[in-house]
This record gives structure tokens, sequence and C-alpha cells, in this order.
């Protein structure tokens, strides 16, 4: 398996976390949303699927590293939501067993270029996502693992426009 695409830097810990509805309610759409990690998993390797099958194989490859960096992120989440005491179902606001997610969520454009821009808007929603939760959160250590995740998204972008501009050259 492919080598994630994070930043050089360990992920916090979860450990001595206590129930917290409050920083749950905050950090859960991160999780399994329409811009939650769930999603950008699966979106990332569909383009990494058609990236691949057009011979692109330094792009499919990134895109892969990507959506690895966002298991990891999704583990993370999980294991939070779980710590802050909830069952880490696919909801946009776990425990709730209602708005699960859905894959029609995902960007399924057809055209590589498109791919990508989909995956850079995804990123800044992310990003912009982490940073209002960052501003909300009261719990520093929900908060250092929200802002942990932030870092890896901003790499992905800055990653993402590089491959944008080599594509539109």
């Amino acid at each position: 398996m492919a080598k994630p695409l994070t930043v050089d830097s360990p992920f916090p810990t979860t450990e001595g976390l206590a129930p917290d509805a409050y920083s749950l309610r905050i950090i859960s759409p991160a999780y399994a949303s329409s811009t939650g990690e769930l999603n950008a998993i699966l979106q990332y390797f569909y383009h990494y699927f058609h990236f691949l099958s057009k011979k692109n194989y330094e792009v499919a490859q990134t895109l892969e590293r990507i959506a690895i960096s966002e298991m990891l992120h999704l583990k993370l989440l999980g294991e939070t939501i779980t710590a802050l005491g909830a069952s880490p179902v696919y909801t946009q606001c776990p425990p709730s067993a209602f708005n699960f997610y859905s894959a029609k969520y995902v960007a399924y454009s057809r055209n590589l270029k498109n791919m990508i821009e989909d995956d850079i808007f995804g990123e800044r929603r992310a990003l912009d996502g982490y940073m209002r939760m960052c501003a909300r959160l009261k719990n520093e250590q929900v908060k250092d693992i929200i802002s942990r995740i932030a870092e890896d998204e901003r790499l992905h972008l800055k990653t993402l426009e590089e491959i944008l501009t080599r594509l539109k050259s």
C-alpha cells in the first residue's frame, strides 16, 4: 500500500478524553457528511481509478496517498467521537441514527482536470470547516486533533494545486 501524504508530525492521542457533547457536535460533520473524511476517501479513490485507467500513474499514486491520509483522519475522528461518548456511526451527527452518509456526495466528474478541481474544492471546504471547528472548540485536546488534521489538508491542497497547474499546461 502507498505511503500516506501527511505532514511530518505525529497525530495527537485521544487518551484521556472524556464524554463531551459540545465538542462532539462540533467535530461530527468532519467524520461522515458531504464534506467529511469518509466522502473524501471515496472521492479520491474514484478519481484514482480514472487517472490509473488513463495511465497517469504519478497523479493516481498521489491521489491514493491522499486517500490513505484521509483514512487516518477518519480513524482518528472515529476514535475521538467514541472517546467523546458516541458511537461512530456514519451519520452527520453521531450517534443519531438518521441523516446517514450517502455516496451521492462524491463528485463524479469524468474529466481529469475537473476531478482535480473538485478535489481542490473539497480540500478548501474541509480546511475551512476545520478552522471554524477550532475557533469554536473549548476542549484543547480535541482542538489539537482537529488542528493536526488541518495541517494535512493544507498539504493536500498545495499538492492538488500543483497537479492542476501541470494538467493545465
